[in-house]
């Protein structure tokens, strides 16, 4: 009998043997990890060899929907790659919403297993169980934009997730791109797509998402809805201004991260903020599907048009690097989206250039290099080197190379990691710890690196939702990053965006889920589900090498007070955070999962 929520089925493609085979998903994995995230950890935990390579035929990237995608509820258009990441070593679970999400568990498949490397450039297309793989070799070397509107060409009814040349190129933050300008974006799942030679993936069906209980679904959809309908942030905020809103907001707490962290405060930050936006560069709002959010927003500058740019590229791109020209900050977001790779880490990185530059760490060579290329230094403020910069990212040339390769190999090659601005190799957002102490611990124990979005504590730390906390307190401070952790665990595996969290709580989301599934559930079963996916997740990591050590943050905020702004003179202290955070989780001194707490999972 086929699960509430789930086909039941899992399509596998060999791309070196270009086999496709279809296997039938187990209830008892589909009733032990839920689906999205989970479900395709668990399938990475089972199936990847420790040390895989993470550029070899040997790695596994895996497309998983969750029960939710398909029934109509609120914010369910998310679905989640999932693959041990270039950049870190570490294993790598990133979504994106847009229609593909929908689109790909309409085909009547629940996870997609892509193996091997194809001998030619080739991309795949799913049509209900009609599976191809097609040859792709005259759409390599175009952008996402072009790949996806060639495609569409062919079948215009379908949706497309693509790669754009830095994917090809071996850029280890490439994203991978669905509707031009969405992304499944952080931790380079772009870059092991274009190891395997794999374009893009193309995907239409007419598979309905079954619902166990139809009438009692519909109730808590409805309930839902008109939470989310009535939360300030999802009613008001997001919805007038886009993601964006924030840039002022996080500005005024002083910790609005300017210069490589090395400040807090932008004195410009209303050139760059979401309402400025809205006044130069709006022309709509964009929704995924099933959303009532519309958070998107489609923009134009003088010379051209696009998605964004969102709150985390506005402050990678502008008020990290000084730079205050909104416009400028736009394109070189367009160039991003297009070339396909990651914001966060593109301008963390090119930030970390800057200040390498500034503090004459930079050899000769490069310095010569940089100038050229350029047209002159790079400088904190150089808004045009930053877009510069962004082309030779994607295109993976000249010191676009050095940058390619993200900000802690970029500052080890020239003798200062500590410049790097970042968790277990993957790039910090744009929430300076120092004025969020929550926030700070969620980046340090994060199981994919530096990441705001695997415990979102801005909500109660800065905008009071769905409560408000101190912000610089440490005090209770594990326990709520634990909560969170574990409840954005389980909304990834559903299908769920993440900012459905400003409004709904543990009990709201176990009905929604709980009536599609068919199986009762309550909020304990579904926080004890994401704590299940969060241990698998540190296990994964514990046999691929990390430890205790890799739980830190940058020594900069621990060591550098912030200058200025509402968060003047604050450090991070970690380690107390750390040690509550390890007791709570059932782990022992060293941050490994103790016996008994693996044993009350259920895992092995």
């Amino acid at each position: 009998m086929v699960r509430g929520g789930f086909h039941g089925k899992i399509l596998r493609v060999d791309l070196g043997q270009e086999r496709v085979s279809i296997e039938t998903l187990e209830d008892s994995l589909a009733r032990d990890y839920v689906g999205g995230r989970e479900l395709g950890s668990a399938i990475l935990w089972d199936e990847l060899p420790p040390q895989t390579d993470p550029l070899s035929p040997g790695n596994k990237l895996i497309l998983a929907t969750g029960p939710l995608n398909g029934t109509g509820a609120a914010l369910s258009s998310r679905y989640e790659i999932v693959t041990k990441s270039p950049l870190t070593n570490a294993i790598l679970s990133t979504n994106s919403g847009g229609r593909f999400p929908i689109a790909l568990k309409r085909t009547g498949f629940d996870a997609l297993v892509i193996e091997g490397a194809a001998p030619n450039p080739s991309y795949l297309w799913i049509e209900d169980q009609k599976v191809e793989l097609r040859d792709a070799s005259p759409l390599w070397g175009l952008n996402s934009h072009q790949t996806t509107d060639r495609l569409l060409e062919e079948t215009p009814k379908a949706a497309v997730a693509c790669i754009g040349p830095a994917g090809e190129k071996g850029v280890l933050f490439a994203s991978v791109m669905n509707e031009r300008d969405r992304a499944a974006g952080r931790g380079g799942a772009g870059c092991v797509m274009g190891a395997k030679r794999l374009k893009a993936i193309v995907v239409q069906g007419s598979h309905k998402t079954p619902i166990a209980d139809p009438e009692g679904f519909q109730e808590a959809r409805k309930n839902t809805l008109a939470i989310l309908n009535e939360a300030p942030v999802t009613k008001n905020a997001l919805k007038e201004y886009g993601t964006a809103v924030l840039i002022n907001i996080i500005n005024e707490y002083g910790a609005l991260p300017t210069r490589n962290f090395q400040e807090g405060y932008f004195p410009d930050a209303d050139s760059v903020s979401g309402e400025t936006l809205k006044e130069l560069l709006y022309e709509r709002s964009v929704a995924c599907a099933t959303c009532s959010v519309a958070c998107g927003r489609a923009t134009k500058t003088t010379n051209r048009s696009g998605e964004g740019p969102e709150y985390e590229t506005i402050g990678a791109l502008g008020p990290m690097c000084e730079v205050k020209d909104l416009e400028v900050i736009a394109e070189a977001n367009y160039n991003c989206n297009e070339l396909g790779f990651d914001t966060i880490s593109a301008g963390n990185t090119i930030a970390c250039a800057m200040e390498l530059w500034e503090r004459g760490y930079l050899d000769k060579a490069t310095q010569e290099m940089i100038r050229d290329e350029l047209g002159g230094d790079l400088r904190f403020g150089n808004g045009e080197a930053v877009l510069k910069c962004t082309e030779l990212i994607g295109r993976n040339e000249g010191f676009g190379k050095y940058l390619a390769q993200g900000s802690f190999r970029l500052a080890s090659r020239f003798g200062h990691p500590e410049l790097s601005m970042s968790v277990k190799g993957l790039e910090l957002p744009a929430y300076d710890p120092r004025g969020f102490r929550a926030m700070g611990l969620a980046y340090a124990t994060s199981n994919r690196g530096g990441c705001h979005l695997r415990a979102y504590l801005i909500g109660p730390e800065a905008l009071a939702a769905p409560y408000a906390v101190d912000r610089f307190t440490s005090d209770g401070k594990a326990a709520l990053v634990k909560l969170y952790q574990d409840l954005s665990a389980v909304i990834d595996s559903m299908g769920l965006c993440i900012f459905t969290i400003f409004a709904l709580n543990p009990e709201q989301y176990a009905s929604l889920l709980s009536t599609v599934t068919g199986e009762p559930l309550e909020a304990k079963d579904l926080l004890r589900m994401g704590e299940r996916i969060w241990n698998l997740e540190r296990l994964f990591n514990l046999r691929e090498g990390f430890t205790k050590k890799d739980d830190r943050l940058p020594p900069r905020f621990s060591q550098e007070t912030l200058p200025r702004g509402h968060s003047k003179n604050q450090v991070v202290d970690l380690e107390p955070m750390l040690e509550e955070y390890y007791r709570l989780r059932g782990w022992d001194e060293e941050g490994v999962p103790r016996e008994e707490k693996l044993k009350e999972l259920g895992l092995k």
